[in-house]
């Protein structure tokens, strides 16, 4: 007698957390990461067959924005927590050039490259853009600083660890900007009005921003006070599981309030982090939000790499892998090194920072949830493209990225722990 699916599906649950638990340790001194290994496994799943189920992210929109929502949010609670050195003007100047410069520098060539180089309407090539331009703060963790309370980290593993976790929120501006581009042309086949630009400026820019930072600061302090302050105060259980609750809870309330639940999420972790800032509950937080961020993540990658099974590349052109490669190889690597001239980084540092720039799970969101809330007519050479991002960035960094900081370290070792 055949077994139901369910146990099946019990079965791949259980290796999927032993397989993330696991591998981290067995991959430490090898050229790979998870993110390979877990890109591989759903490919080789779905692609002999053995899961009755079609990844397609276009046949399930509301699925693929909600799981790799939840992914992103406990994956910027993390990184918000580990970041030990205090926010300030001059301490974070790296992260302040990436996100003032290379990311609108991004957006800017990537938008051109897609409407004048391939075709694509403006809404289109907007979307494109703003889903490409934030690194991801996932598929980046190999390469951002330690736990809590391990140092402030080298100004490569704080930059790309910083601007992960501020970049989701404030990339969210141009995806509603090309939402309300798709809006336009669908009503009336003219470019935006200055009515039209200036709700996008005043709602979807400066109210959503502020509401998120204003919310995750609030959300932050309360959550602070619960932990360390009340005479129940939660430090004293030393259970982890509590990040989980304060994730929702910043992300839930900024959402409530309009505002971007990414950075309510980002800010809230930084505020608690400065609320007994070297107290060890810290690390249970981020302990338990790195295991429940890699689990969720080899989710999402083995339905990734079961969607690459179904052949989504193939009908790719070879304008469409001309920019796809040059998103990776020329325009982040040119606007990281632009943005950060005349900054403190050594020279090998910049180049790590600006080629470091990994593309991932937050592309997904911002496709899907683009177009569960607009119609941009080129939905399937979209995703295609972007697929093709985040797979060479899954194996090119992957794969270089840690004898990459291996040798930064060596060459520069008095930066560490800076």
């Amino acid at each position: 007698m055949t077994p139901p699916p369910y146990i099946f599906y019990l079965l791949g649950v259980g290796v999927l957390v032993l397989l993330a638990v696991w591998l981290p340790l067995a991959l430490k001194r090898l050229p790979l990461s998870l993110p390979i290994v877990s890109v591989a496994l759903g490919a080789a799943i779905f692609g002999f067959g053995w899961l009755d189920l079609r990844p397609d992210p276009l046949a399930y929109p509301v699925v693929a924005e909600r799981l790799t929502e939840l992914v992103l949010i406990i994956a910027l609670m993390g990184a918000g927590l580990k970041l030990d050195r205090p926010v300030g003007w001059r301490r974070w100047e790296v992260p302040w050039r990436l996100l003032a410069v290379a990311m609108p520098l991004t957006i800017a060539a990537v938008a051109c490259a897609s409407h004048y180089g391939l075709g694509f309407p403006i809404a289109a090539a907007l979307l494109l853009a703003a889903a490409l331009a934030p690194t991801d703060p996932v598929l980046a963790s190999d390469i951002q600083v330690g736990p809590p309370g391990s140092g402030h980290g080298d100004e490569t593993r704080f930059a790309l660890t910083s601007e992960a976790g501020l970049n989701d929120g404030l990339a969210f501006p141009f995806v509603h900007l090309a939402i309300t581009f798709a809006a336009a042309s669908a009503a009336s086949a003219q470019p935006l009005d200055a009515a039209q630009l200036g709700r996008w400026l005043l709602v979807d820019v400066l109210w959503r921003i502020s509401a998120g930072i204003g919310v995750g600061w609030l959300a932050g302090l309360g959550l602070g006070w619960l932990t360390f302050g009340s005479e129940a105060r939660l430090s004293g259980t030393r259970d982890g599981l509590m990040v989980i609750g304060a994730t929702f809870v910043a992300y839930a309330l900024a959402e409530i309030a309009h505002g971007y639940g990414f950075l309510a999420v980002f800010v809230s972790a930084l505020t608690l982090r400065h609320r007994e800032r070297n107290h060890r509950y810290h690390a249970a937080l981020h302990e338990m939000a790195e295991q429940v961020e890699r689990l969720l993540m080899g989710v999402v990658l083995i339905l990734f790499g079961g969607w690459l099974s179904l052949g989504p590349l193939s009908r790719l052109t070879w304008q469409e892998v001309i920019v796809a490669m040059s998103i990776l190889l020329v325009i982040r690597p040119l606007a990281g090194w632009v943005s950060l001239l005349g900054a403190a980084p050594r020279v090998h540092e910049r180049a790590l920072i600006s080629f470091l720039g990994i593309r991932g799970i937050g592309s997904f969101y911002y496709l899907a949830y683009a177009h569960n809330h607009g119609a941009f007519g080129a939905d399937g050479r979209i995703w295609a493209v972007v697929g093709l991002v985040v797979l060479a960035s899954i194996l090119m960094h992957g794969i270089t990225s840690t004898p990459l900081m291996r040798k930064m370290d060596r060459l520069l070792p008095d930066r560490r722990g800076v």
